[in-house]
């Protein structure tokens, strides 16, 4: 606790230092909050990516209650497209993979405050006989309901930068978005790439096929934060049952942080190699 304060601290100094206002623009970025399940059951092997129920509620009724300006990811990225002004404490709720616990302990909550969300599902994995996916039903009763939109997380989820076959790579990226849509009977707009990881080959086939937005984790600093086609994101574990981190992961100030505190390692870390050598 006491490095993250210290963090936080020294952070707001160098804004202060290097020019307030452009600078604190500069550092902001929307937050995009990134759930994957929110299940009860605690895992050793999911444990960065579970999210108990009880603390999901507390963080949606965070957003609520502090009266964050939740929209729609598609939404968020039509405001960064077009360089609108986007609202004070604007945030966005996306999940990754399609769990069947989004369906039976998030949903219900998103429901009850009444806030969006976007899933992106790996399509050959819906209603898999493992029942650990959603099914179509309950993707249809989940889109019915105005509050959830469905993105593609292609077909099986690969490392998209290590497929070398044009043809490979259009059925993760092109195909999934077509059955989706031949499913859902809407167009989806939005991709994730799998463990946030592409190329410009990638995102290029991305754009090609008719995606609007698409989604990675937080690739650094080197790419720009008004990319539609590479937004960044916060993963979200159990972790943040904390308010206070919670509260700090939504401020829009976190990336630059955590990218400030990568900065520091990596000179710590030069500094320990030239030491070394000497």
């Amino acid at each position: 606790m006491f490095k993250r304060k210290t963090l936080i601290v020294i952070a707001v100094i160098l804004i202060i230092l290097s020019g307030g206002v452009f600078l604190l623009g500069k550092a902001y970025v929307v937050p995009i909050l990134m759930y994957h399940s929110i299940n009860p059951v605690s895992s050793i092997t999911m444990k960065a990516l579970i999210v108990s129920p009880q603390t999901f509620d507390r963080q949606m009724h965070f957003l609520k209650s502090h009266h964050y300006n939740v929209v729609p990811l598609e939404y968020l990225a039509t405001l960064i497209r077009y360089k609108k002004n986007i609202p004070p404490k604007t945030i966005a709720i996306t999940f990754d993979d399609g769990y069947k616990d989004n369906y039976v302990y998030a949903f219900p909550i998103l429901k009850k405050y009444n806030l969006p969300a976007t899933i992106f599902l790996i399509v050959n994995e819906i209603g898999r006989p493992q029942q650990d996916r959603l099914n179509w039903e309950e993707i249809k009763i989940m889109q019915d309901s105005g509050l959830i939109t469905f993105g593609s997380h292609t077909l099986t989820h690969p490392y998209l930068p290590e497929l070398n076959s044009e043809p490979e790579l259009k059925r993760e990226i092109s195909d999934s978005k077509k059955i989706l849509e031949g499913r859902l009977g809407k167009n989806v707009d939005s991709f994730c790439y799998p463990s946030g990881s592409f190329n410009d080959k990638v995102r290029n086939l991305v754009i090609r096929s008719g995606y609007k937005t698409a989604v990675v984790s937080n690739p650094g600093k080197r790419f720009p934060n008004d990319d539609v086609f590479i937004l960044k994101r916060l993963r979200i574990s159990e972790n943040s049952r904390n308010m206070f981190i919670f509260a700090e992961e939504s401020s829009g100030f976190y990336t630059f942080i955590k990218d400030l505190k990568k900065e520091w390692k990596e000179i710590r870390r030069s500094g320990r190699i030239r030491n070394n050598e000497n």
